[in-house]
């Protein structure tokens, strides 16, 4: 079983960075896509940006030039740095991981991090 734990939300004001990481735990598992989403009050989950096992990278427009998506697969660690944050950026942020065990694919979601973006 693969376990996901997000850290490094908060508040922050507007302009400012915030770092995002959500690292993976368990045994027997090879990761493939790596993905962060966001959801906002009463607004459906939104895909914010996605890295695959190559390293491959797609960004949502609103975030493209701004947010950065990386991943260390020694640490099977997912990041997200977010520069230039606006008060549109809040929300809660979730990882999303793929990973391949014993023949099967799974995909599983951590638990979310609240990023508040306000002065």
């Amino acid at each position: 079983q693969v376990q996901l734990v997000e850290s490094g939300g908060g508040l922050v004001q507007p302009g400012g960075s915030l770092r995002l990481s959500c690292a993976a735990s368990g045994s027997g598992f090879s990761i493939n896509d790596m993905s962060w989403y966001r959801q906002a009050p009463g607004k459906e989950r939104e895909l914010v940006a996605i890295i695959s096992s190559g390293g491959s990278t797609h960004y949502a427009d609103s975030v493209k030039g701004r947010f950065t998506i990386s991943r260390d697969n020694a640490e099977n660690t997912v990041y997200l740095q977010m520069n230039s944050l606006k008060p549109e950026d809040t929300g809660v942020y979730y990882c999303k991981i793929g990973w391949k065990s014993r023949g099967s694919y799974f995909n599983g979601w951590g638990q979310g991090t609240q990023v508040t973006v306000s002065s």
